[in-house]
């Protein structure tokens, strides 16, 4: 016995192999007893009964089965889920919170590159980088940049901020050295607090109407479904921005196919719904619209944030610490 809490890896065999490389793999190794393999992706098989009967914590990332009450009467002895990754929706289900489990998760580490991606498109799509560089393979010439139009670049931009989430949260600081008017709409961010975080609270129809770019973080909620719904998209004004890094189902797509027809406003999504849009779909041929692969959030050298946050949570909680970065039950219909 090592006197250390035994824990175990719940997530898929690729997720574990992605995001715990052999170092934080070896820090989790130095603050729990960590059972390595197997890794559970399936907590119905027997070897993942034996392992559930012993282990005290979870550290869960993408592929992980529902924590439901099967689950957990199962792991008698479990007190604690660590996710290496961001939401917790798919797996942390209401029989966790009934038996009183702590939960913790990297989402703060996620929100990151997130932030980083939105950020870099509202800086490009302010300086017409996707335009330009377009327009420059083809004639292969410069032209006179002293003609270029009073609206082109970022001085004195309005960018828009839709849910003061953790990302909206990270591209507003992101956004504070430069020079741009930030607005923000967020029914659970009060006046006085968003003149706290230096941004303007406006309405939603106000958000769209004056924003040079909206950037879109509200998490995916049955009240958030086709939010950015049409009126909102014709309200916005000609060549104005649509980022959407949260989820595409947030967006009425058939209206944004409709309103970027023949050089309306532009469009970044990073998200569609469903996640890869058909062959078909009108918005693949649009010039004013870039679709990327949901590259936003933790890829590559990025996966060692969550998997370092997460090591710092069980070395906490086996200290009998306080998670620093705890997941509420009383703040999950508001997440993504």
């Amino acid at each position: 016995m090592t006197g250390l809490p035994r824990a175990a890896l719940a997530m898929s065999k690729e997720a574990a192999s992605a995001v715990l490389t052999p170092e934080p793999l070896a820090g989790l190794g130095r603050v729990c007893d960590l059972v390595a393999d197997p890794v559970l992706d399936d907590f119905t098989t027997p070897e993942a009964l034996d392992v559930l009967g012993e282990v005290e914590v979870l550290v869960t990332g993408w592929g992980c089965p529902p924590l439901d009450a099967a689950a957990l009467a199962a792991a008698p002895r479990l007190r604690a889920v660590v996710h290496t990754a961001g939401s917790v929706h798919g797996h942390v289900t209401g029989a966790c919170w009934d038996r009183g489990i702590k939960v913790a998760s990297a989402a703060s580490a996620n929100a990151l590159p997130v932030a980083e991606y939105a950020v870099s498109m509202i800086l490009l799509t302010g300086k017409r980088v996707f335009e330009k560089a377009r327009e420059y393979r083809v004639t292969r010439d410069r032209t006179d940049w002293l003609s270029t139009p009073s609206d082109v670049g970022n001085f004195g931009r309005t960018v828009g901020i839709l849910s003061a989430s953790l990302i909206g949260r990270r591209v507003i600081e992101l956004l504070r050295p430069f020079d741009v008017r930030v607005l923000l709409h967020d029914p659970y961010v009060s006046d006085v607090d968003a003149l706290a975080l230096g941004v303007e609270p406006v309405g939603l129809g106000e958000l769209f109407a004056r924003g040079d770019v909206v950037s879109v973080h509200t998490p995916l909620l049955p009240e958030t479904r086709g939010l950015v719904s049409r009126e909102l998209l014709t309200s916005m004004r000609p060549d104005a921005v649509l980022i959407n890094t949260a989820r595409g189902a947030v967006v009425d797509q058939d209206a944004l196919a409709d309103v970027t027809v023949g050089g309306g406003i532009r469009a970044v999504l990073d998200v569609t719904d469903p996640e890869v849009l058909p062959c078909d779909h009108p918005l693949w041929t649009r010039e004013n619209v870039l679709i990327t692969p949901h590259l936003a959030g933790s890829q590559g050298n990025e996966w060692r944030r969550l998997a370092d946050l997460a090591v710092a949570e069980v070395a906490r909680w086996a200290a009998g610490e306080e998670f620093a970065h705890p997941v509420r039950r009383d703040r999950l219909g508001r997440s993504a």
